[in-house]
């Protein structure tokens, strides 16, 4: 650990995510794991005994929602900034959570890849100090913790339409093929192919052959959750 090195206290209640995000932390340079947790209790008191600068926090914990952590934290005086880690997607909650100090949101399941990228902008964020010249300096410093834009969708595919599949995808527990998405959406079978296919290549589902009828087996596509 360099001295340098920016602390992190993963807080998950589940052991095994909790093992997987700080593995995760541990592989960005620059980052270092302070402990690992499993409920608000536990993170006080790691708090109150080690220096941590940032805590990786599931909202969802076995002792209570993590936003009254921070209410207490910010009671007690800790300073420690904050990146949420959530399956919820309660805007209302975002909000709220900016205005206690949460300087990022991630929504789980995520890859290495997503947390590395959030990491990386807040080092970046941190890293900044001394007197801004003027606006543009403060934009920079507060655009370094903004996500980049998404990625433009092939042509002919529409975010309405992509939302419309993502939802009845991520609601089929036993996933759908292309014909049972275009039922569901009203489109037809050839157009929610395409999107079910752009979902896949952005890792955001899996498909594979689903057989048992005559004929050419159908692709069965599941939500993954990237």
């Amino acid at each position: 650990m360099s001295p340098a090195d920016i602390r992190v206290l993963v807080v998950e209640d589940d052991p095994v995510a909790a093992a997987a995000h700080a593995l995760y932390v541990g592989r960005v340079p620059g980052f270092t794991v302070s402990g690992t947790v499993h409920s608000g209790a536990d993170a006080r008191r790691h708090l109150d005994q080690y220096p941590v600068d940032l805590l990786l926090l599931d909202l969802y914990l076995p002792d209570g929602h993590g936003l009254q952590l921070v209410r207490t934290l910010r009671a007690a005086g800790h300073g420690a900034d904050i990146i949420a880690v959530t399956s919820a997607r309660d805007l209302a909650m975002v909000r709220e959570g900016v205005s206690l100090g949460v300087v990022q949101y991630v929504l789980k399941p995520f890859t290495f890849a997503t947390l590395r990228d959030r990491l990386v902008r807040y080092a970046e964020f941190r890293a900044t100090t001394g007197e801004a010249s003027g606006q543009d300096e403060v934009d920079r410093a507060l655009a370094a913790l903004r996500a980049p834009r998404p990625a433009a969708l092939p042509k002919g595919l529409t975010a309405a339409t992509l939302r419309a599949v993502t939802d009845v995808l991520r609601d089929a527990a036993a996933g759908l093929t292309a014909t049972e998405a275009a039922a569901d959406v009203g489109i037809s079978r050839i157009t929610a192919r395409r999107y079910l296919e752009h979902l896949v290549e952005s890792g955001r589902a899996v498909r594979a052959p689903q057989y048992g009828q005559v004929g050419r087996p159908e692709l069965r596509y599941r939500w993954s959750g990237h």
